[in-house]
């Protein structure tokens, strides 16, 4: 008998029927998610016209809200990414991306692995110099250490890279003349002792120096070594000339990279890891 009399029942009347303990149990969840997620435009249900056809342009405000809500109704709660597992699998590797900087050559940029690596030391480095400031600085130096003043660009450079490598003489320099390491001649290395006592105006400074030298001349050991050591005396926020300045190191160690011949030799290392720092660590800065 129930059975015969609910077939005389409309479709819209049995969904009207069967739909309220489907509403009753999902009351909780959807008030759950009104409350994370509220509406930021709540609207009443309104009164359309009978002609309302939902794939033609909207006549009124009415038509047009009823319309967007009809569309977020067909989106779909969860959207899975559909990923290849066997490009996963595949050894990466990584091309950094920045305005400007020239592309490695095939065989040229270094390994994911690689890059992560020297990220992760080249973090630890620069905690290490910023707990043990105060403690280097306070020791001193050498009698034959004088540190150019911030504005002076040749001294640094001459300070740096040495007056040999700065006047580009070769064995002009009688190695009899001192019986030890002349530094005046080839270069002082960044000792933490030196760069300790540099503030943040003359680390951008020198960084500076160095990177028009770089654009001028060419890409040697010293100047990698100083490179590093300024880009890890960098200190958080950043100065506002400090942003455009590591990422023309970058673009210019990458014009560099282009020109060198063998991908084997140690400067396209020295060359990748200064990109790799300014790419994947420059945002940390």
């Amino acid at each position: 008998h129930r059975a015969a009399r609910s077939v005389g029942i409309s479709a819209r009347e049995r969904c009207q029927c069967w739909g309220r303990p489907r509403r009753a149990l999902s009351g909780a969840m959807e008030s759950a998610v009104e409350e994370l997620m509220p509406r930021l435009l709540p609207v009443e249900d309104c009164e359309l016209a009978e002609d309302f056809d939902p794939t033609v342009p909207p006549r009124t405000p009415q038509e047009y809200l009823k319309r967007v809500q009809i569309e977020a109704a067909k989106c779909p709660d969860v959207v899975v990414a559909q990923i290849d597992p066997k490009k996963l699998k595949k050894k990466q590797t990584l091309n950094i991306s920045l305005s400007g900087c020239q592309p490695a050559p095939e065989g040229y940029s270094p390994t994911l692995k690689w890059q992560q690596q020297q990220v992760s030391h080249f973090s630890t480095i620069r905690q290490s110099v910023n707990k043990h400031r105060d403690h280097w600085k306070a020791q001193h130096l050498d009698s034959n250490v004088t540190m150019p003043t911030t504005d002076d660009e040749e001294g640094w450079k001459k300070f740096c890279l040495g007056e040999k490598l700065y006047l580009e003489l070769t064995d002009q320099i009688s190695s009899d003349e001192s019986p030890g390491i002349d530094y005046v001649q080839i270069g002082f290395p960044p000792l933490l002792s030196i760069v300790s006592r540099m503030n943040q105006a003359t680390v951008t400074s020198v960084l500076e120096y160095l990177t028009n030298w770089l654009v001028e001349k060419e890409f040697t050991p010293e100047l990698g070594r100083w490179l590093y050591a300024l880009l890890a005396c960098l200190e958080k926020p950043l100065l506002p000339e400090a942003h455009s300045l590591i990422r023309q190191l970058a673009r210019q160690c990458s014009e560099v990279r282009v020109l060198e011949e063998n991908k084997n030799d140690e400067k396209v290392s020295a060359l990748n890891l200064l990109i790799c720092l300014v790419g994947r660590y420059g945002k940390l800065f």
